[in-house]
């Protein structure tokens, strides 16, 4: 039974022009698309499967990203059902030469685990076994919406 923080995935993506609308800051589309990889790895790490994105349960954008900042993407599982993990993802703006951070987006994403037919496959149970990692679970179970 995979926990809660070794679900836990952080990686940066540096913003480049041809990451940029026309305000000169990230298109959403592709932190969308982070946002979706860095999830998709911490459902995979949980269910030990190849799993797809289900469903963007929500996605809120609190404030841009400009060029030459670092996008840091921070994904872990929160939940699980039969074949389902629901991932918890967080994104931050990041000066590069200083680390100072502050938060842009908050998200969750359901992915599906499947076989190599394609099929939908069992997911193992999550623990949680940490203060930090309740803390995590807790804070993305008070938001989920229509829950």
């Amino acid at each position: 039974m995979p926990t809660v923080l070794e679900t836990r995935i952080e990686n940066r993506f540096r913003v480049q022009p041809n990451h940029a609308n026309n305000n000169e800051t990230l298109h959403g589309g592709n932190l969308m698309k982070w946002l979706d990889e860095v999830g998709a790895m911490s459902a995979m790490r949980f269910a030990g499967e190849t799993c797809v994105t289900a469903r963007v349960n929500e996605l809120d954008f609190e404030r841009p990203i400009g060029i030459g900042d670092t996008a840091v993407v921070e994904g872990f599982v929160y939940d699980a059902g039969r074949t389902s993990a629901h991932v918890g993802l967080r994104a931050w703006r990041e000066e590069p030469r200083t680390g100072e951070r502050e938060r842009t987006t908050e998200s969750s994403f359901t992915f599906v685990a499947i076989d190599k037919d394609n099929s939908p496959v069992a997911v193992p149970e999550l623990r949680v076994d940490s203060e930090r990692g309740e803390e995590l679970r807790a804070r993305m179970l008070a938001v989920e919406p229509g829950e």
